[in-house]
């Protein structure tokens, strides 16, 4: 085009135009001219004596040198000659290819479950080029949740990547940090099993693994808005139906929708097979008396008559009991926060007899003693200060039992008073309600009795005959006393 016919059409003078072509296309480096000059010599000599601190060399340089320079111009200048600390370089950007990498990473977060505030460990799993994602949360993370949380992922996947990237977590790292951190033999040998490998990234580049935290800030701004959990279980069911099902077909921000992007990616990808065993941790254990063996706060019962010593495998979600080296019995976990609770194998009736060292719990009976009064409150917290484990069951147990003999009015006057003599034996504690019983039921009139009944005819005839056998009595008395 002619000069003027790039004037007409891009409306700019011809003096620009002419710029423009002179400079070939090519932005000129602009230069920028400080009006305020600081030597060098003068800036790396006060940022060794201020130890670096910005703001007292700021302060030198207005008060005592005289050099009125804003704060934000002293810091660009430092950082143009290189002086004090200098912002870290970012991490090598890696391209998205398929089947190249999954990432891992866990978060702790305040979740309320029932409607009460439970921090919790968010668990995630990435898969870098289709951005699939598996969620799980925990109360504790651990080296085995770890391995069951991977296995559990990459076989509803069916598929695992060469390598996982991971933090410089000491669940998966020995020692070392970035590319010279050694795993832990358990882990290599587990992600071996699997085709992949742990790489960790190196420190403070969180960045390696950018899609892993990016999910952690959807999860928070997509998935907990919004939604309520009724337990852990609860909560878990819903993370899986988010993660595997919703954000699986949902398209990103680029248009890419997982589901369709993973049926590319999954011909470079490992393929497992499903015959891939499941991580467990071994238990030994024995049988109480009556068949019960305890785990985790539960008693499981064993069928059979042998107490011999038997194994315990502890699976991500199940069960199973050895023994003799033979599959005695399988059992599903209890859900979170089921404790102190017996169980038996589907399909056979329970156990007849209780577990022998299963725990009696007395919250329900306290929680009842206190909502009576204030008064038998604050004499639980005086007598319960001090006392611990057996003791204080069975005082509280005893308590409950001696407010349902008596009424109200009678019980809260005996504690009332045990508490001002800071009484803490149940025995005293009894007497002290018999005394008030005793003390608050008015005496009977005495019976007037005629003396003339000594002269009636019908006692005279009665005093000649032969006194009644009255043993049988003495004989149903000692019975009772049996």
């Amino acid at each position: 085009m002619s000069l003027k016919e790039i004037v007409r059409q891009l409306r700019v003078s011809r003096n620009t135009v002419r710029e423009v072509i002179k400079q070939q296309g090519k932005v000129p480096p602009s230069t920028r001219r400080d009006k305020i000059r600081i030597d060098a010599e003068l800036l790396d000599r006060l940022h060794q004596r201020c130890d670096g601190f910005v703001q007292r060399i700021h302060e030198i340089l207005v008060e005592e040198e005289g050099i009125q320079v804003k704060y934000s111009t002293l810091t660009r200048m430092l950082r143009g000659l290189g002086i004090g600390k200098q912002k870290q370089t970012r991490c090598d950007r890696v391209p998205d290819k398929p089947g190249a990498e999954f990432q891992h990473d866990t978060s702790p977060h305040e979740i309320k479950l029932a409607g009460i505030a439970t921090r919790l460990i968010a668990s995630l799993m990435y898969l870098r080029y289709s951005k699939r994602r598996h969620l799980k949360f925990y109360r504790v993370f651990n080296r085995f949740k770890m391995k069951c949380f991977l296995h559990e992922g990459l076989m509803h996947w069916g598929h695992a990547a060469p390598e996982c990237i991971i933090d410089n977590t000491n669940l998966a790292r020995l020692r070392g940090t970035g590319r010279n951190a050694v795993m832990v033999p358990e882990m290599a040998a587990f992600s071996h099993q699997y085709g992949f490998k742990f790489v960790c990234h190196a420190v403070k580049h969180s960045n390696r693994k950018a899609g892993e935290e990016r999910s952690f800030y959807t999860v928070e701004t997509n998935f907990f808005p919004g939604r309520t959990f009724e337990s852990l279980e609860d909560l878990n069911r819903q993370a899986f139906e988010w993660a595997t099902v919703r954000m699986y077909n949902r398209p990103t921000d680029t248009g890419l929708i997982p589901a369709k992007a993973f049926e590319y990616e999954r011909a470079y990808l490992i393929e497992l097979p499903c015959h891939l065993p499941a991580p467990y941790l071994i238990h030994e254990r024995g049988t109480d008396q009556y068949g019960y063996v305890a785990f985790d706060g539960n008693y499981f019962w064993v069928p059979g008559t042998d107490r011999n010593k038997l194994k315990m495998l502890e699976y991500g979600d199940r069960l199973k009991i050895y023994l003799n080296r033979e599959d005695s019995v399988e059992y599903r976990l209890p859900a979170d926060g089921i404790k102190n609770q017996r169980f038996s194998p589907e399909g056979m009736p329970p156990p007849r007899y209780q577990p022998r060292n299963r725990k009696r719990p007395t919250e329900e009976e306290e929680k009842r003693l206190r909502a009576l009064s204030p008064v038998v409150a604050g004499y639980l917290d005086f007598v319960l200060k001090g006392a611990g484990g057996v003791q204080r069951h069975r005082f509280i147990r005893e308590l409950f039992a001696l407010s349902g003999r008596m009424p109200d009015s009678v019980f809260l006057q005996a504690i009332e008073r045990a508490q001002r003599y800071q009484i803490t034996s149940m025995e005293t504690v009894e007497r002290i309600a018999l005394l008030q019983m005793t003390q608050d039921v008015p005496r009977l009139p005495l019976v007037e009795v005629d003396e003339a009944y000594l002269d009636r005819e019908a006692y005279l005839e009665g005093s000649l005959t032969d006194a009644p056998d009255l043993s049988i009595y003495d004989q149903l008395l000692e019975d009772d006393d049996e």
